[in-house]
């Protein structure tokens, strides 16, 4: 360290190449496999970590994009990452983003964080009570342990499917992209600001378009 003691936060980058072109390709096994090594590194110097996660090299917010995502985001989950960039909206190796993206990406976040609260053992969670109220045969849904975490008992997406066939055809067989477009429409649309003082906000404004004419392809 250039000055001991320094506050330091480890961090990485990694993709792999693709051979035939020579392109950077994210979400692959290797990178993956890197973040891990990187995580051990981590814990034996002692550093937190900052990882990037949900990284894709495709270019629409389709199966490529959300399996090169998943890839990527799970090793910097299991690495112990501190600190993640990159979360949701990344496209064609960040050159580009997707608001479908985005909120796909949103959902899968919020899946990791039970995913990584992991199993709690409690004798309520254990549930005895339910069984020896329902006994053999019975189903479970009327019971009273149910009836006290129906609504907390399983993450829930926002965007997933799980109608069954008939009623998915008649909702419109609306695939995850189509319906990740209708949420952030929506999202959008109900938003309300913060009240901001209409002299900070002119002052914001031209501070912007000053910006804007000082590069020349500032094309937004």
């Amino acid at each position: 360290l250039v000055r001991p003691g320094a506050p330091v936060i480890y961090g990485n980058f990694l993709s792999s190449t693709a051979l035939r072109s020579g392109s950077p390709t994210f979400g692959t096994p290797e990178p993956a496999a890197g973040s891990l090594v990187v995580g051990q590194l981590a814990r034996r110097l002692g550093l937190p970590l900052r990882c990037s996660g949900s990284f894709t090299t495709s270019k629409l917010p389709d199966a490529q994009a959300m399996s090169e995502s998943v890839n990527s985001m799970l090793a910097a989950i299991h690495c112990g990452a501190n600190f993640l960039l990159h979360s949701a909206g990344f496209l064609d190796g960040l050159l580009s983003m997707s608001y479908e993206k985005f909120v796909l990406d949103v959902d899968f976040c919020g899946a990791l964080h039970t995913y990584v609260r992991g199993v709690a053992v409690t004798e309520e969670d254990l549930a005895f009570d339910a069984e020896a109220e329902v006994g053999p045969g019975g189903h479970f849904f009327g019971c009273q342990h149910t009836i006290r975490h129906y609504e907390t008992a399983y993450w829930e997406s926002d965007l997933a499917d799980n109608d069954p066939w008939e009623t998915w055809s008649e909702k419109g067989a609306l695939d995850a992209a189509t319906r990740a477009n209708a949420r952030w429409k929506a999202m959008l649309a109900a938003y309300a600001p913060p009240p901001l003082d209409e002299g900070i906000r002119e002052a914001l404004d031209d501070f912007v378009a000053r910006r804007k004419a000082g590069v020349e392809d500032a094309w937004h």
